[in-house]
């Protein structure tokens, strides 16, 4: 039974009727919505607030609840009472998340010119409104279960509106990114990674864990959730030391009275502003499209580095669509040492995992390559059959002069072959030329087989702008179809590019 249910419970149990027609509303200690039970003569009184349970409960009364006759006492013996009478309380789910987030709302009103200068901003660009509240779909459901439990006031699951538009790409000129605009200092003491492969700031699950933990503390310190968001904004340093002057001159120390940068006045108003629109948007003109109140994505994890576009093409989806989903991720590689999970949409987690699961991980797998301080770009990029481009889109490259700055890890693609190159360093004056260790180990004698039958009658093509798949069919004399087959699905053809050309016959 849900507390809400047990409230109505409890009322019914301890009502008792009235001679004349009244009503009965009973609010238990502690508790953040009154239960009123309406007996059948009377007309209803104000409904109470909604609670912020995502449920709603309906109450049909039945027969009245007779009092303890000898002292008129609601709270009666109801050792006698016929249960059969009580009325009958159905919990009815919510299924829309603006109704979900409208039941928790619970930050004061605040009534001035900046909520309403704000307010008629947010009604004036309804392609703003469309845009933000479009991208916010994938995430808002994620982000308001997590507020909801801690207990938080609901208007927080809206602050990445004021803060980033819920664009996880957002970045400020101060460095400040992600949703929920993290400078790189303030994530890393709330544990949010940040590497040349995953900046946990755009990560929406890790940043909203981590901004709810930070206003969490920021409310404990200053015991006031309008303190605690302009703390958010410009620091909780900025807050204390207004606070600390106000008390000083004897003045109130309330978010209204304290003397805050401008940014930050505005701040607290914005999103109350913002709040206003969401709960009566027919009032501003907004309009706002039902997002179900379910999740959005499921969590997958992996155990070795893949490429995006194979991730993508294991899920059935747009790459477009993936990276939405995934935005924590800086390279087009799935990098496990940094991050091993992925969000997919609900209905292909299952999907993908039927299709990894299928899938030799030797096929997908990528490697790391330990490259030496001095490597030449161009002949790593030739002895593993891949572009410069290549390695710069995969790989957080520090390149001089086409050489590597210092010694670092590269993630390189699936082994296809066993090359018998070597890649050089640039020859250091009056020493020997460092020769680096071949890095692409093939994992089994039977995918080194598998490959070397694969590309045994192969020649490699270097792309020239123009080059089409069927124009090198034509010159070659083979099949586009095996041309695609024999470069892992190539679609689309890039100069500079190196491909693999079967051998006609």
């Amino acid at each position: 039974m849900t507390r809400i249910a047990y409230i109505f419970l409890t009322a019914c149990l301890f009502a008792v009727q009235s001679s004349h027609a009244a009503d009965i509303s009973i609010t238990l200690p502690g508790t953040q919505a009154a239960a009123t039970v309406v007996q059948p003569s009377t007309t209803p009184s104000q409904p109470a607030a909604p609670p912020s349970q995502p449920s709603i409960v309906e109450v049909h009364p039945g027969a009245a609840v007779n009092s303890d006759p000898s002292t008129g006492s609601p709270f009666a013996d109801t050792s006698s009472v016929d249960l059969s009478t009580l009325p009958v309380v159905n919990e009815v789910p919510v299924t829309d998340l603006w109704q979900r987030l409208r039941a928790g709302m619970s930050l004061p009103e605040m009534d001035n010119s900046l909520v309403h200068s704000n307010e008629q901003w947010f009604s004036n660009h309804p392609a703003y409104m469309l845009t933000t509240l479009s991208r916010a779909r994938l995430y808002l459901f994620h982000i308001v279960d997590e507020v909801d439990k801690r207990h938080m006031p609901m208007e927080i699951a809206l602050l990445p509106m004021i803060e980033s538009a819920y664009n996880p790409q957002a970045l400020s000129h101060s460095d400040a990114s992600g949703i929920w605009q993290f400078l790189p200092s303030t994530g890393k003491v709330f544990g949010l990674k940040q590497n040349g492969w995953y900046d946990g700031r755009r990560d929406v699950v890790n940043a909203t864990q981590a901004a709810l933990d930070y206003l969490q503390r920021l409310h404990g310190m200053f015991n006031d959730w309008e303190l605690a968001l302009a703390a958010y904004n410009c620091g909780e340093g900025c807050v204390s030391r207004a606070i600390a002057k106000n008390r000083a001159r004897g003045l109130a120390t309330d978010f209204s009275s304290l003397d805050l940068p401008a940014e930050t006045r505005n701040y607290v108003p914005r999103l109350l502003a913002i709040r206003n629109v969401i709960r009566e948007p027919d009032h501003f003109g907004v309009a706002l499209d039902g997002i179900p109140n379910a999740p959005s994505f499921q969590k997958v994890t992996l155990t070795y580095p893949i490429e995006a576009k194979t991730a993508a093409r294991l899920a059935q989806m747009d790459m477009d669509d993936f990276l939405a989903l995934n935005p924590g991720f800086r390279r087009r590689v799935i990098y496990s040492e940094s991050q091993n999970t992925l969000l997919l949409p609900p209905d292909k987690a299952e999907l993908f995992n039927r299709n990894l699961a299928e899938t030799e991980s030797s096929n997908i797998r990528m490697h790391a390559f330990q490259a030496p301080k001095g490597a030449m770009l161009s002949r790593i990029a030739d002895r593993f059959d891949v572009t410069i481009q290549w390695l710069k889109d995969h790989n957080p490259l520090e390149v001089k002069r086409g050489k590597l700055a210092k010694a670092q890890t590269l993630m390189l693609p699936p082994p296809v072959v066993a090359p018998s190159k070597t890649v050089v360093a640039a020859k250091p004056a009056s020493t020997q030329p460092v020769i680096v260790a071949d890095a692409r180990v093939v994992e089994t004698r039977h995918h080194e087989s598998h490959a070397q039958s694969r590309h045994a009658k192969a020649r490699v093509h270097t792309v020239r702008k123009g080059d089409t798949l069927y124009s090198l069919a034509k010159h070659y004399n083979v099949k586009v179809a095996d041309i695609v087959g024999l470069n892992h699905s190539l679609k689309t053809l890039h100069p500079g590019e190196k491909i693999h050309i079967p051998v006609d016959g």
